[in-house]
């Protein structure tokens, strides 16, 4: 089952499906008509959690582990599974309402971490009918005995069979402000750069267009840089595979222990909270 997010109007269409079943999660995204998620176009990982996820246009990576699993501090034998412990969390006290101006749509995701602690989401879904922008808003607050540090990384993945020679991805925190879609040689890359350097009045933003069926126009994402500092994207060309993720995210690129070790990943204390935000768009 998912819910539906929508407006439609004399300027703007779109249609997201929220997955209640997993953190309210973006399955389909249908911009004018044209769905952006790769669907079947991208590659398994073998965990079922993410195996659910992955099709859609937005999953969410947190909010104890982000990337691949490592081991749990101080737990022998114990591990962070791929992408941390939220996706596959069911929703409640989902709440939608909507005017003639947005829809909204809010819930609250208990999760249960990998190193025995607990924490809660609270996600907000907007889409504004006037200016076609939707926009996230999360809090995720430990509801647990012990500090841990907190880790964010939000999956949009687009099906690349809607790029062509002319798509590129455009921001001010790519090197010379602009790349062709295909980065790098081979059927698969993947880079990590700083946002926050580069940002303006608090948030970065990355645009990758034109998309032709979209009618020539860009996808454009923001996102805050206090507390998403950094911009992975990754894309996957490999036989069966077309998807490139473009993944606002806490950490740059590198594992566990180091971040700890360097005091980049911070602990925070039970009961405090920590916020993030995205905004998605055409133009």
């Amino acid at each position: 089952m998912t819910l539906a997010l929508t407006a439609e109007t004399a300027a703007h269409s779109f249609d997201l499906a929220l997955d209640p079943a997993s953190v309210l999660d973006v399955r389909d995204a249908i911009f004018h008509g044209v769905n952006l998620a790769p669907g079947a176009a991208v590659p398994s990982d073998g965990d079922p959690r993410i195996d659910r996820a992955l099709p859609g246009f937005l999953f969410t990576c947190g909010p104890d582990h982000i990337r691949h699993p490592e081991p749990v501090e101080h737990a022998e034998g114990r591990r962070y599974p791929l992408h941390g412990s939220i996706s596959s969390h069911p929703a409640m006290d989902i709440l939608i309402e909507e005017d003639e101006g947005e829809a909204v749509c809010s819930a609250r995701v208990p999760v249960q971490l990998a190193n025995g602690e607990t924490a809660e989401l609270l996600r907000t879904w907007r889409a504004d009918r006037k200016s076609g922008r939707v926009t996230l808003d999360d809090a995720v607050s430990n509801t647990g005995g012990r500090p841990w540090p907190p880790v964010a990384m939000y999956h949009i993945n687009i099906n690349t069979r809607l790029f062509d020679d002319a798509t590129r991805l455009t921001g001010a925190m790519l090197e010379g402000g602009s790349l062709p879609w295909r980065f790098a040689d081979g059927d698969m890359s993947i880079f990590c750069v700083p946002a926050f350097e580069t940002a303006r009045h608090g948030w970065a933003e990355i645009a990758i267009g034109p998309i032709a069926p979209l009618g020539g126009r860009s996808l454009v994402i923001r996102f805050r840089v206090d507390t998403l500092p950094y911009l992975q994207v990754w894309r996957n060309q490999s036989p069966g595979c077309h998807v490139m993720g473009i993944e606002p995210v806490t950490h740059r690129l590198a594992g566990r222990a180091e971040l700890i070790a360097t005091g980049e990943m911070r602990p925070f204390e039970p009961g405090q909270s920590v916020g993030y935000g995205l905004a998605i768009a055409l133009r």
